[in-house]
């Protein structure tokens, strides 16, 4: 039997596996399908018993008795919130990422409690948005105190995958420089004055580096998943960091473009950058630097158009956007239909479809789509270059990679090139490397040109082919990115106040259940 090691990684919208080989090929692989819970406008939650049961499932379809499995790798979206009572029993569903914008109090007053948003930044990285952790732990205290009360352990879901199969109780550091303002980006540890201001009671995990051990699976999990008792399981880390191993991008300079429900940009950087508009973190290696953006939607925005045409499926919808053409016969939209993330940091923004005529059809739509996914690439990519970042290499990865129009139209809008890597599997992937890397006793320094990770993933999964811009749609896409930048802001307060009444409409909704439900039941007494 040859020797394999098993990559899972929980997304947004699925969880995938993966059985590889140590010479990097993918032997088996499962995908299971899921939905995060929306219960209100703004809120983005998952029950992490779904994060558990699909591990197993997962692992149970690709692992077979004839498999020497003889590491785990573990990744999952993030960063997330799932609190859990002292015996490690969740408590809620987990508050998801970035696309749950419930916590906009939470994060006006914290950043006046702890001296503004510059000095959090200076100390964390990033300031308090919606992507951080701080504020929804606020939150829970200050709407959930039975919850808050008995919380005593915070996961993710790759330390969650962890500490299921290994009873351990640990995260990882590129995690943790994403729990802002609870970590110290300078420090690599969490900052104690802050932790106890803002989770007095939360015994936070020791902290390790994604590639490191977090623990051996125990008897009870062995029984559970029929992985061998005993192997190493690794601390992994999230996502997109995870999907940025597996490419290779971890060299300054490197970029990488997670095409998937949300767009994820991490640039690795030779030294820390600091800027509001987007997040500062520690790499995915020990002595790395990421400056990282995220987009709210962009996948998610072509999976609900896939709804509302109900009878067509995705190559169809792609063929009519090719013959839509660049810019989308006038159309411009903005992607924010759940709030965006970076670089405007604004959960209120709302969606816009500008040129609407009777003569556009769902292809035109979906080309806008596509066609405002790489505007909000582009609008990263600018922000990030401002700031100090020096991108020289761009990589795609993930799902939305397949088929080519969407790369090829981030290409032409940016005007850069993307490599395009021959396994584009993703996080499941990344988490199989790094547990090979684990058992193979290999580490990485972070300094560019040195042999290790760069030259062993590589190895396993190198260039498939490169996406070039195409020069002729240059000023075409210029001209419409300009319009781009300049629709958000005149729309600005419009979308706010429309946002404001979809969350009183969903309140009202939601008192008149209320009511409905507590109503007597039966006839009238005579």
């Amino acid at each position: 039997m040859a020797d394999v090691v098993l990559g899972v990684d929980i997304g947004t919208s699925s969880s995938k596996g993966v059985l590889v080989d140590l010479a990097g090929n993918v032997l088996r692989s499962e995908t299971l399908e899921h939905r995060v819970d929306r219960p209100q406008p703004g809120w983005v939650e998952m029950d992490a018993r779904v994060w558990w049961e699909e591990f197993v499932a997962i692992t149970r379809s690709v692992v077979t008795p004839e498999d020497s499995v003889i590491a785990v790798g573990v990744s999952g979206m993030g960063p997330c919130v799932l609190l859990a009572d002292a015996g490690g029993t969740p408590l809620r569903p987990a508050i998801l990422y970035g696309v749950d914008t419930r916590a906009t109090a939470q994060i006006a007053e914290l950043t006046e409690r702890l001296g503004g948003a510059h000095k959090i930044l200076d100390r964390c990285g990033s300031v308090l948005s919606t992507q951080a952790v701080g504020p929804k732990i606020a939150w829970i205290e200050d709407h959930e105190p039975e919850v808050a009360g008995e919380a005593r352990l915070l996961f993710m879901p790759a330390s969650w995958l962890a500490y299921k199969l290994t009873g351990k109780y640990v995260l990882d550091h590129h995690s943790a420089s994403q729990c802002t303002p609870l970590y110290d980006a300078g420090a690599l540890d969490w900052y104690q004055p802050w932790v106890k201001e803002i989770a007095p009671r939360l015994a936070l995990p020791p902290l390790r580096w994604p590639s490191e051990t977090a623990g051996q699976v125990t008897e009870k999990a062995a029984a559970r998943t029929g992985l061998p008792q005993g192997i190493p399981v690794i601390t992994g880390t999230i996502d997109a960091w995870t999907e940025s191993v597996s490419v290779g991008a971890q060299e300054p300079g490197d970029l990488m473009l997670m095409y998937g429900t949300t767009m994820f940009l991490v640039h690795t950087t030779a030294k820390r950058i600091s800027v509001p508009e987007l997040w500062g973190t520690v790499g995915a290696y020990e002595g790395t630097r990421s400056l990282a953006g995220g987009m709210a939607t962009s996948g998610a925005i072509t999976s609900w158009l896939k709804e509302l045409f109900s009878a067509v499926d995705y190559p169809q919808l792609l063929a009519e956007a090719q013959e839509s053409g660049p810019g989308a016969k006038g159309l411009l939209m903005l992607p924010y239909f759940a709030g965006e993330r970076t670089p405007i940091a604004d959960p209120e923004a709302r969606g816009v479809v500008a040129g609407l005529t009777l003569s556009h059809g769902r292809g035109d739509l979906y080309r806008a789509a596509l066609e405002a996914t790489a505007m909000g690439v582009r609008h990263n990519i600018d922000r990030m270059e401002e700031a100090g970042a020096s991108i020289t290499r761009v990589v795609a990865v993930g799902g939305g990679t397949q088929g080519g129009l969407w790369t090829q139209i981030v290409s032409d809008v940016t005007g850069r090139e993307q490599v395009v890597p021959a396994k584009t599997i993703g996080a499941s992937y990344g988490a199989a490397f790094l547990a090979a890397q684990a058992v193979a006793g290999r580490s990485f320094t972070g300094t560019a040109g040195e042999a290790g990770t760069a030259a062993s993933i590589a190895e396993w999964n190198p260039a498939s082919h490169v996406v070039y811009p195409q020069p002729a749609l240059r000023q075409n896409y210029d001209e419409l990115y300009a319009l781009y930048r300049e629709l958000y802001p005149a729309t600005r307060e419009l979308q706010h106040r429309l946002a404001e009444r979809q969350q009183r409409l969903s309140s009202n909704r939601e008192a008149h259940h209320a009511a409905a439900s507590q109503a007597p039941l039966g006839g009238n007494k005579l």
